[in-house]
């Protein structure tokens, strides 16, 4: 018996691009607006039908709030769509974003390895341009997620 065929892609979401980077996020990118964002830009953009054939496998599996990466798992035959769909949203809620994919992938275990290391340098970019201003709390959650990312499975 042959296992269902998906692909996972880690995406990168980029707020707002003209807002400074030292300000307070607009925003908190969670699994369930980067998902309705998508849905919705699915059904815009290929009607009911093409929102329907994706939704089989389709999920946010993983989203940092804190670095904006998230793991979207789509089916073989849809994983297209839903990537043209995703790079067509232009908001979540009322912030302006735009989604770049970073790798694509047949296995979640390959990019959980993508998204780690890219959490980690996005991560060590954030302390440099934040500084000494870099509170606990905020390096409590960082290291929470990357905790999360390692638990993922299919």
């Amino acid at each position: 018996m042959v296992g269902f065929k998906n692909r996972y892609m880690v995406m990168e979401v980029f707020l707002d691009p003209n807002r400074d980077l030292l300000a307070v996020d607009p925003i908190i990118i969670t699994q369930f607006n980067v998902s309705k964002a998508i849905k919705d830009s699915l059904l815009e953009n290929f009607g009911e039908c093409g929102l329907a054939s994706s939704l089989g496998s389709f999920q946010v599996k993983y989203v940092n709030p804190i670095t904006k990466l998230c793991i979207i798992r789509a089916s073989r035959e849809e994983y297209q769509k839903v990537w043209s769909a995703t790079t067509m949203v232009r908001s979540i809620g009322n912030c302006p974003v735009l989604f770049n994919l970073l790798d694509l992938s047949g296995s979640i275990k390959a990019c959980k390895n993508t998204a780690l290391k890219c959490d980690e340098l996005k991560f060590e970019q954030r302390k440099l341009v934040v500084g000494a201003s870099l509170t606990a709390e905020v390096n409590q959650q960082m290291q929470n997620c990357l905790e999360k990312i390692k638990t993922l499975e299919h």
